[in-house]
């Protein structure tokens, strides 16, 4: 029973994640991207420059429908979870889009509109860190971020890569519409802080530690390790050259947000313990990440 109403809780947690994702997706395109006329890239972007065409069709519904098959796609190669989260991803940002166009109706809400490489930064960075919350739980804002997580699926490319090579053709676009070079210029330079945010923030998430330890408690630590956050743990047979004594050393791979929880439990047990923390670019396996390979 506890099992099951922790998983509910754990949903629950995810889909409040990604819900400020959608939001701060929302916002920077309601309020920073769209009034100072740029263009971006994915279903947004695609839907933008239909709405800077026709100034007649919202946004919200225009991405609505571009999404529609995409999703469809999705839900078959990915799975009905990962459909279902992108479903919701998509209809919240379609309503919150079409609302923040309601509340935030004066193009120079932010004093933004004449600044298009502020906003274009601005834009970029909130946009991309909603759309990484999203990732982070599974979900998708739609668009060309649905083909880079089915990508990233089977193989080991950066969702920000991904996303900036699909999204240049949207961009790129633009000048048939604007017939300016600048503002392709200045959508490039959204659509790689908004890469580059997403790689941040993602890579953040999934950084990892490796903890070496050296103490006469080793057992204790160990146990503790285990029992309270889940982690295995490595035991090393190591010799002091010095003392020329046989010790014994342990190896913790665990992800940096643990780390504090891992030294409160060597400090509770040996306060005169050794140990060697080092940054770790990528660890793959159970609990961690999956090696994929062509």
């Amino acid at each position: 029973m506890r099992s099951f109403k922790n998983i509910i809780l754990k949903e629950v947690r995810s889909y409040l994640i990604i819900t400020v994702g959608l939001f701060l997706y929302s916002f920077a395109w309601t309020a920073v991207i769209i009034p100072a006329n740029l263009v971006g890239g994915g279903a947004t972007g695609l839907a933008t420059l239909i709405f800077y065409a026709t100034g007649k069709i919202p946004v919200g519904v225009l991405f609505f429908l571009i999404n529609a098959v995409l999703v469809t796609l999705a839900s078959f190669l990915i799975g009905f979870r990962f459909g279902a989260k992108t479903i919701y991803g998509i209809v919240g940002i379609s309503v919150m889009m079409s609302f923040l166009q309601q509340v935030f109706p004066d193009a120079g809400f932010l004093g933004l509109t004449d600044d298009k490489l502020l906003s274009a930064i601005l834009g970029g960075a909130v946009s991309g860190t909603g759309v990484a919350m999203c990732f982070t739980q599974g979900g998708s804002t739609g668009g060309s971020d649905i083909v880079a997580m089915i990508v990233n699926k089977y193989r080991n490319i950066s969702f920000g890569r991904i996303i900036m090579v699909c999204d240049t053709v949207i961009i790129l676009s633009s000048y048939f519409i604007f017939r300016e070079i600048s503002v392709i210029i200045y959508g490039f330079i959204l659509i790689a802080v908004y890469s580059y945010t997403i790689d941040y923030v993602i890579a953040g998430n999934k950084q990892s530690s490796q903890i070496f330890i050296i103490s006469k408690k080793y057992d204790v630590i160990a146990d503790h390790v285990t029992s309270q956050l889940g982690r295995g743990v490595t035991v090393l047979e190591g010799k002091g050259w010095y003392t020329k004594n046989p010790q014994k050393v342990l190896m913790i791979l665990c992800r940096k947000n643990e780390t504090s929880s891992i030294y409160k439990i060597i400090k509770e047990f040996d306060h005169d313990a050794f140990i060697s923390v080092g940054s770790v670019n990528g660890v793959y396996g159970e609990g961690f990440e999956i090696l994929r390979t062509k």
